[in-house]
């Protein structure tokens, strides 16, 4: 009878806490996805005020968490007007924020980035020797899952680099040749794709 006891209580907790707790409610594949790319081990998890499950490395600002909400409400009200209906709702959306690999652009401007590999973009103006500096990066269209630097002011900007990633996650799901138009840019093109 305990060890019956016992065994209900651990489903009980599996239930309510995951099974997978490094994950946080995401697939681990798509978590470790996210740490291959920005270095960071995403330990602390929560939630935006609208519901977006935000896993980062350290605890973000509240203000972070509004710049998310915000950015993600600007996209899905653009989004309505082309008569999407896919992902958008806040509960869909899993962000990934990373420490920044650079604060400043070249230009000297307040910048958050995230170095990644140059791929695509090997040799253009971008390449700055093997990778390149991006505001953000999706890390799964299906998960919708993207990873952001962690910002400490301007979260205006921060708002708008949600919107941006965000634009390929919703035309994946809704608008597929423009998603297939749009996802690479180094073939030319920017945002707002969504206008």
């Amino acid at each position: 009878m305990k060890l019956t006891g016992t065994i209900l209580f651990g489903v009980i907790v599996a239930l309510i806490f995951g099974v997978d707790s490094p994950a946080k409610g995401q697939p681990s594949n798509i978590q470790k996805k996210a740490e291959a790319i920005s270095g960071d081990r995403f330990a602390y998890a929560t939630f935006t005020p609208r519901g977006v499950r935000i896993l980062a490395a350290k605890r973000p600002q509240r203000a972070m968490l509004l710049a998310i909400d915000k950015g993600l409400a600007d996209l899905f009200a653009i989004a309505r007007s082309y008569g999407y209906t896919a992902k958008l709702r806040f509960s869909d959306y899993t962000v990934y924020i990373g420490q920044p690999d650079r604060i400043t652009s070249a230009n000297g401007s307040y910048s958050p980035d995230i170095a990644v590999p140059a791929g695509q973009y090997s040799g253009s103006r971008y390449d700055k020797g093997g990778y390149i500096y991006a505001a953000g990066i999706v890390i799964s269209n299906a998960g919708c899952a993207f990873l952001l630097p962690e910002y400490s002011r301007d979260f205006e900007l921060a708002a708008e680099v949600v919107r941006f990633e965000g634009e390929h996650i919703i035309l994946f799901h809704n608008d597929r040749p423009k998603y297939n138009a749009t996802a690479d840019h180094s073939r030319g093109g920017g945002h707002p794709i969504l206008k």
